[in-house]
């Protein structure tokens, strides 16, 4: 029988789709605009970190497009192969939102705080979720109820872990523009621009939590049809 709760899958996997494709076509727009300064991004990201205090804070090269990231446990910044040694307004911004996680987990910024902590649970619920929902719904017998009720509540905290990501993300490229601009890294219609990428690459992380939500709204929808 048709199941009308799989829109809520549909529109998740269009909006995912719409952010990516907006994110790469906005980075390979503004990866072709140098900046003034000249300085690549893991230059701008040492600028950025020592301007804020921070000499524990590795730099270093990962392979891969857009694989920017910052790990706050072995406190290093990894930049991909078209923002480390690049000098577009677009790998300078990546490189600074990337900075920006750094100074948060600096500053003890609550959000990165409560994402981290959450992580370890989000990573099991990812793994052990569909698992769980999928044996409480082909089996028959009184512990079906319990299994589906457990496997929601790990994708649940999933789904925290997406909407706790939103406010770390913003916050990042937030302090990036300003910190680029205060500095004189960038000038001009280039904070603009680097602004449109950023903007661009949170959609990401909106569309991520938005299919997140959508796809437990549906498990709840399910979920009650069969108590019913």
């Amino acid at each position: 029988m048709y199941d009308w709760t799989y829109i809520f899958v549909l529109i998740g996997m269009v909006l995912s789709l719409l952010a990516s494709a907006k994110v790469k076509r906005t980075y390979a727009k503004y990866a072709q605009v140098y900046s003034r300064s000249g300085l690549t991004g893991a230059q701008t990201a040492e600028k950025l970190l020592h301007a804020n205090g921070i000499y524990d804070v590795s730099i270093e090269h990962v392979e891969g497009e857009l694989t920017d990231h910052y790990d706050p446990s072995e406190k290093v910044l990894r930049l991909s192969d078209s923002v480390y040694g690049e000098t577009s307004v677009a790998a300078v911004g990546v490189a600074a939102h990337e900075c920006g996680h750094a100074i948060q987990h600096a500053k003890s910024y609550m959000p990165l705080k409560l994402r981290t902590a959450i992580v370890p649970a989000a990573n099991i619920g990812a793994k052990i979720a569909w698992p769980l929902i999928l044996l409480g719904l082909f089996i028959s017998s009184s512990s079906s109820r319990a299994l589906i009720m457990i496997g929601i509540a790990m994708f649940s905290i999933s789904v925290l872990f997406q909407i706790v990501t939103l406010p770390v993300e913003f916050n990042a490229s937030r302090r990036a523009v300003n910190a680029l601009g205060e500095m004189g890294i960038l000038y001009g219609d280039e904070i603009g621009q680097t602004r449109k990428v950023l903007s661009a690459a949170a959609l990401t992380y909106v569309a991520a939590a938005a299919a997140a939500i959508l796809q437990l709204l549906r498990l709840l929808l399910l979920f009650s049809r069969r108590n019913d």
